[in-house]
């Protein structure tokens, strides 16, 4: 077992109607929070979005599609953070229900629930990954509270800005008996949370598809 562990699962939902997203060249906007204050999640113009945060609660702000799956994603911005959280590829499937994370950098990984470390792979171009697998028990998800896994591979060196490629790491988790469902939305995203009876997470974060 891992000493990481994360806390969230968050209900898509968005601060924009569907015609505003569809106008934004297709892209689809998360913005989801529970709990907090003092977070700002702007939608920018094409692929950008930002963040600004100083908050005990939980959130989730990113920019993606709402078809996830197989993708090739390239993007560039900034980060800065402090406190529990990640900048993250972050997306769902269905059948089964999975939660998944491709960490590109964060601030403290700090653990609510452990994760169960399976390994780790380079992909040629993009660095190194460990790989963790994880249970949420009774929590928000896509499809209401339920109990489902987490999928997570997460960089030995951290990095703002650089290519994705989704199906590496797909790949290399079906590899270790980790399946995946049918994919719902994926976003890049910035996420920040409270750990268990500890400080909240504060930063910024300006991000380009």
């Amino acid at each position: 077992p891992s000493v990481f562990a994360a806390r969230i699962g968050p209900q898509p939902q968005s601060t924009e109607p569907e015609g505003n997203l569809k106008a934004r060249q297709g892209y689809y906007f998360q913005n989801w929070s529970e709990g907090g204050s003092n977070i700002r999640c702007s939608n920018g113009g094409g692929g950008s979005f930002s963040a600004n945060w100083n908050s005990k609660g939980g959130f989730v702000c990113g920019k993606g599609w709402s078809g996830g799956g197989v993708r090739t994603i390239k993007y560039t911005g900034t980060y800065n953070a402090t406190g529990p959280g990640y900048l993250a590829v972050y997306g769902w499937t269905k059948n089964p229900l999975i939660e998944y994370y491709i960490l590109e950098s964060h601030a403290d990984l700090a653990p609510n629930e452990p994760w169960t470390a399976k390994g780790n792979f380079t992909i040629e171009g993009e660095g190194t990954f460990d790989i963790y697998q994880s249970t949420r028990t009774n929590k928000p998800s896509i499809e209401g509270t339920r109990t489902f896994q987490q999928y997570w591979s997460v960089r030995t060196e951290k990095r703002v800005g650089g290519t994705v490629s989704t199906k590496k790491h797909f790949d290399e988790w079906s590899k270790r008996g980790m399946r995946l469902g049918n994919h719902d939305y994926v976003v890049m995203a910035v996420e920040g949370y409270t750990k268990t009876g500890g400080p909240g997470s504060s930063g910024s974060a300006s991000i380009s598809l």
